[in-house]
């Protein structure tokens, strides 16, 4: 072995010993090369900042909005899905009714109420001629709108409206609904508003 190889291979007591050296540039550029090509290929391909993957959704509360949910926020997801499709038409989506169509909501006496009889007959059966609500007169006539719903839709219906755009009143159960329902039977006629304030609440 030659002076030369016992230097860069071996230590003083001749023993072989590993040593240091540079990687070849060739193989540097090469696996930066292979790192950014594959980084730009899953940017195109995998979809982690598609807009069609995660639009139209603008932030994570957005898209938790649309998460399934249990319980109470069940229900009120629910009740206000029912009430945007079925009620929202005339009384508004934020609850401040349409004049001349549909008294507000938001602030009703008659959603506010302690109990709920007097306003789940309603919806249930109607409603006909002179009412007030809110201090102000109306004379409309309101169909059975709520009549076709199950008794837990119109339970959580009810429950949204009692508790949304600052109303603050408790839950309806579908058994209080079911109440209702069998006490105005099958053939429902609409309630004029004296009718209305004689029921209990």
């Amino acid at each position: 072995m030659s002076d030369e190889k016992k230097s860069c291979c071996s230590n003083e007591t001749g023993e072989p010993t590993a040593t240091r050296s540079a990687a070849p540039m060739w193989i540097v550029v090469v696996t930066l090369a292979l790192l950014f090509t594959g980084g730009l290929f899953l940017d195109s391909h995998g979809g982690w900042f598609d807009k069609n993957v995660y639009a139209p959704y603008q932030s994570s509360a957005q898209l938790e909005a649309f998460q399934p949910k249990s319980g109470a926020a069940a229900a009120m997801a629910r009740g206000k899905s029912v009430y945007e499709g079925v009620c929202g038409i005339c009384h508004n989506s934020d609850g401040t009714g349409k004049p001349g169509q549909a008294p507000a909501l938001a602030g009703s006496e008659w959603v506010t109420a302690k109990g709920i009889n007097r306003l789940a007959h309603i919806p249930l059966a109607g409603v006909t001629g002179a009412i007030q609500v809110g201090g102000k007169d109306w004379n409309l006539n309101m169909a059975a709108m709520g009549a076709a719903l199950s008794d837990e839709d119109m339970a959580a219906v009810l429950t949204y409206i009692r508790t949304s755009w600052g109303n603050k009143a408790e839950a309806v159960n579908a058994d209080d609904v079911k109440k209702v329902r069998t006490e105005i039977g099958k053939s429902p006629q609409p309630y004029s508003s004296t009718q209305l304030k004689a029921m209990p609440e």
